[in-house]
């Protein structure tokens, strides 16, 4: 495969200074227009939106809102009312109502996912403390496994002491025999 013909080709990236460069550039090409009084009436406009945009965010909404509100249905359906049973028609409650209900309430409502959820916890949580207290089949093998394991080292541990012990004594035996040897030489 030839180097440089892979999907999407070469990319550049123009670093952080170079940006800054140009938005100084820009800024400074605007002033010079200004002084010089030729600016456009497009970037005027472009500024003017840009400030207005930002500083007045809510206000956008409002309007959007209110022309949501001034549309007129089209067609028929500004002659004919119909109720469509599939609508939710939202009513203002009164601020009493909304105390009373959230009051009234209690426990939440939880799914039953998040009511298994929690089932499942409370029974691993349960059997945990049952295995701690070796209450399960299993616990009750472990601790079979564990008392013969124990057993079986003590045992292991009681051989090497009894061999260790058994070659002690045959060191020193032979010492006894060396000296006596010796011993017997030099009269």
């Amino acid at each position: 495969m030839p180097k440089g013909k892979h999907k999407g080709g070469r990319r550049q990236f123009t670093n952080f200074e170079a940006l800054e460069e140009q938005k100084k550039k820009e800024e400074k090409e605007k002033q010079w227009r200004k002084t010089q009084g030729e600016t456009d009436s497009e970037e005027e406009a472009e500024a003017e939106e840009g400030k207005s945009s930002a500083s007045s965010g809510e206000s956008e909404s409002e309007e959007e809102e209110e022309d949501q509100k001034e549309t007129k249905p089209k067609g028929v359906s500004a002659l004919i009312e119909t109720e469509n049973p599939n609508r939710i028609v939202t009513k203002a409650k009164k601020v009493t109502q909304i105390s009373t209900t959230a009051s009234g309430a209690g426990k939440p409502q939880l799914s039953r996912r998040e009511r298994e959820e929690i089932e499942k916890q409370r029974a691993t949580a349960h059997y945990r403390k049952m295995h701690a207290e070796g209450k399960t089949e299993e616990a009750r093998a472990d601790l079979a496994r564990l008392a013969i394991i124990k057993q079986q080292r003590e045992e292991a541990a009681k051989k090497r002491e009894d061999e260790r012990i058994a070659r002690e004594e045959a060191a020193a035996a032979k010492r006894e025999q060396t000296a006596k040897a010796l011993n017997k030489k030099r009269s």
